[in-house]
This record gives structure tokens, sequence and C-alpha cells, in this order.
């Protein structure tokens, strides 16, 4: 049985990301494929519960690196795992990719130890494709101050997100192959073409 495609999307909050799931889903649907849309934290029932806590509860960094692959090792048994194998595509807002960005990047955990988590619970899984949605700081910040309730990420201060959006342009660099960066800061169709042009080169 062929192999599915596993795709991730990546970004600060309030660079959009989200907005373009229904995007690719209907993209890669057109081509005939089967696709599964996830999130992380979160996949699993088990994953949705530790979400809540991850995104409304204060703890020490280091704690919620450890939850967030939790909620991980479950979601990839219970949901990308068997998609993969069955020859789906696999399209997960956010994997570890926000692990090296939040928690290691912003929050200071020690990449090396956020290295070790990655290779217990994932082994040799890694994206096919990392769609990163970049805008500057002020932008993400603007768009968040509009939106709804906000969780405690989304509270945090613009030194929080540069620190972020720096991490992820750092992963981006360090696995250029995996990565595509999107000027997310345009109007939304000339973001959404690009999603497109990205995805029908699969």
């Amino acid at each position: 049985m062929t192999t599915g495609k596993f795709i991730t999307l990546e970004g600060m909050d309030g660079a959009g990301k989200s907005t373009h799931i229904p995007t690719i889903i209907a993209a890669l649907q057109a081509c005939g494929h089967e696709v599964v849309s996830t999130r992380e934290p979160g996949g699993t029932v088990l994953g949705e519960r530790l979400r809540e806590l991850l995104l409304h509860e204060n703890m020490h960094a280091e704690t919620e690196t450890l939850l967030m692959f939790a909620a991980r090792r479950e979601h990839i048994d219970s949901v990308i795992a068997p998609a993969l194998a069955r020859g789906a595509y696999v399209l997960s807002d956010r994997f570890t990719d926000a692990t090296y960005a939040y928690q290691s990047g912003a929050k200071g955990v020690v990449a090396a130890k956020v290295e070790l988590l990655e290779q217990w619970v994932q082994a040799d899984l890694q994206p096919d494709l990392t769609l990163l949605f970049d805008v500057p700081v002020e932008v993400s910040m603007q768009r968040l101050a509009t939106a709804r309730s906000p969780d405690k990420f989304e509270r945090e201060s613009a030194d929080f997100f540069t620190r972020i959006r720096q991490a992820y342009l750092q992963r981006a660099q360090q696995n250029p192959s995996r990565f595509r960066i999107i000027d997310a800061n345009r109007a939304l169709e000339d973001v959404k073409q690009s999603v497109e042009e990205i995805i029908s080169t699969l």
C-alpha cells in the first residue's frame, strides 16, 4: 500500500495558517487523496484534554514540553501513523517545530532536551512538507488584538513573539528541503495562491 504524506502548518499565533486549511484539504481531495486534518496539541480525546491544560494553565516550561510530547505520542499512535500507513495525506495544524519555537525558542527549554523527546516519541517520523506562515511580529499582535478571547500564549509580549519567529526561521534554515516559507503579510487571495502552488507540486 502506498504510504501517505505528512504535511504540517506552522507559524506564530496570528499568522493566519489555520485560515488556509480548507484550501489545502480541497486541493488534495481534488487530486483524489484521502485527507486527515488534525491539530496539536490535540487530535485525540486525551490530546484535547491536555490542550485545555496547555493553553490555559500556567506551568513550568519543561512541564509544558513534556505534556506536549505526551499529547503527541497519543496523536501519532492513534491518528497520524495509521492514516499514513493506509496512504492518506495527514494535515496537522502544528507539530514538533512548534515545540522548538514556543517551548525552546521562546521559553528557554534546552533544545537538546526537546531533541531527546523528539527521538523517543517520533523515532524517524518527520513531516514531508512544512508550510511556515510568516508575518512581522507587529502584524501578528495586531491580528490577535481583534481576535477571540486569547489563550495564555496569545497574551504574551512582543519579545516572546519575536523569539518564536526567530526560532521558526532558524528551523526553516536548518531544514530547507522540508520547509516552505510563505509571506502571510499579504492579501488573503495572494497567500491562498501561494499555498495552492506549493500543494500542486506534491
